[in-house]
């Protein structure tokens, strides 16, 4: 049978297959998700016979505990849960200029150094090109492999062959498989490419880490499916114009998720920052107002971050709120509930009325926080900036605020005290409801509250 190109019709949340266009997926109702792509439609390949394949009894499988392997950067064992799993199989996100090549190529430094094979493959640099970013980062050996290819059917040749313990892939984008008609970047290559890696990381017990570019969304591009598949998703974050970048774990089945490692960008690549609560803090200003401190819980490890906000009053019609660093909506909420905060004693209205004034809240640093904990502080920072009233330098805050403005509790508060006690703050306002939990409180004044009125009074204090 010839071959014949037929249009066919991906989308990129889900990797469902059409042969029309529609608005809205059928399979996961994403709108505006499915992409065209021609593709040859050859004649059906005959399927191997089906060998003798039985099952395995649970009780007859023997496992020991994971044996990894260490990269030699803190930060990124932490991201990745204590080290590389072999025969895992990682992806890495990015902003263009992030830094995921240069994190990835000082891993394989640290790894070739230590005595472990590794393979960099490249479709998007030339060897030389890779060699003038490796001569900035450091010294290397020979158990570094480079391979600028794209066909996948030539590096598996060669990874077989060479058996590598670690692979990395750069990028996900630039690979095509032959058996696949469409161009290398599209949805169906993106996914069959994957599908091929996958099969060698499990096959051989390769540990492989693939690159993969984001969309204008900071989703990884291609299809949705392709984070299913994978054992772990990390993302850079933070502005590439910027010296510091986050790495986060998304989805580890392997480690906790949510956790992330800090970093510097410099000269000679990226440094670990090993104490980033001391970072995000670094030039707070002294006795100003709509600043305060707060504590989040990324994974399991708890990050002290300062808290801006900006009251003014507004030129518009109609007053204008900003969020850098949280989430836009949740500050409209608080906003709403400052303004009906009630005195529950006296029984009256005691709300700022802010209909006539910008708000701006900021998260310094250049981290991004979506944790509910940090809604009590934002809430101070903005009554603070509208009262003009500066909060104590040596006060931390956190709790979630509901919408009739009482406190709730949070998760891990005593390691959240901790973190404020190692660096010297002699005061936290924290949810009534977690002060049982919090043991070790010597050396720190702890106040609970109930409400919103409550902290404000404890802030005004």
């Amino acid at each position: 049978m010839a071959n014949k190109k037929v249009s066919v019709f991906f989308c990129q949340e889900c990797g469902n297959e059409t042969s029309k266009w529609a608005g809205k997926c059928p399979s996961c109702g994403a709108w505006n998700s499915l992409v065209e792509e021609v593709i040859d439609k050859t004649s059906v390949k005959s399927r191997a016979k089906v060998s003798d394949v039985k099952p395995t009894k649970i009780i007859d499988v023997t496992a020991s505990n994971e044996q990894r392997i260490s990269t030699n950067i803190e930060e990124f064992n932490r991201v990745l849960g204590g080290g590389i799993v072999p025969g895992s199989m990682v992806l890495v996100g990015g902003d263009p200029g992030i830094g995921k090549s240069t994190l990835l190529l000082q891993t394989c430094q640290k790894l070739c150094l230590s005595g472990v094979n590794v393979m960099y493959v490249s479709g998007e640099e030339s060897l030389q090109q890779i060699k003038i970013r490796a001569d900035r980062i450091g010294k290397f050996n020979d158990k570094l492999d480079l391979l600028c290819e794209t066909n996948l059917d030539t590096i598996k040749a060669v990874v077989e062959r060479e058996m590598p313990t670690v692979l990395i892939i750069d990028s996900i984008q630039t690979m095509f498989n032959e058996a696949v008609g469409s161009a290398p970047g599209s949805v169906s290559q993106v996914r069959e490419s994957t599908s091929v890696l996958m099969e060698i990381a499990k096959g051989k017990g390769i540990a492989v880490f693939i690159v993969g570019h984001v969309t204008k969304e900071g989703t990884v591009a291609g299809p949705r499916v392709l984070e299913h598949m994978v054992d772990t998703v990390l993302y850079f974050e933070g502005d590439r114009h910027a010296s510091y970048r986050i790495l986060r774990g998304v989805k580890n089945r392997f480690g906790s998720t949510n956790e992330i490692g800090v970093f510097e960008m410099r000269d000679t690549g990226l440094e670990q920052v090993k104490n980033p609560s001391a970072v995000m803090l670094d030039g707070r200003p002294e006795n100003a107002t709509g600043s305060i401190v707060t504590c989040s819980m990324e994974g399991t490890r708890p990050i002290l971050v300062e808290i801006q906000s900006l009251v003014s009053k507004t030129a518009f019609e109609i007053p204008r709120r900003m969020a850098t660093g949280c989430d836009y909506n949740r500050v409209n909420l608080l906003v709403a509930v400052l303004e009906r905060m009630r005195d529950a004693k006296a029984n009256r209205s005691c709300g700022i009325f802010l209909g006539r004034s910008d708000v701006y809240v900021n998260i310094a640093g250049g981290i991004r926080i979506n944790e509910p904990a940090i809604d009590l502080a934002i809430a101070l920072a903005i009554y603070s900036s509208e009262k003009d009233i500066p909060v104590d330098e040596g006060t931390i805050v956190f709790g979630e605020i509901g919408l009739s403005g009482e406190v709730r509790s949070v998760s891990m508060a005593e390691q959240r005290v901790n973190e404020a006690k190692k660096l010297g703050f002699k005061r936290v306002i924290m949810p009534m409801s977690n002060i049982p939990s919090v043991k070790n409180i010597d050396g720190i004044i702890v106040v609970g509250v109930s409400n919103i009125k409550e902290a404000v009074d404890a802030i005004s204090r």
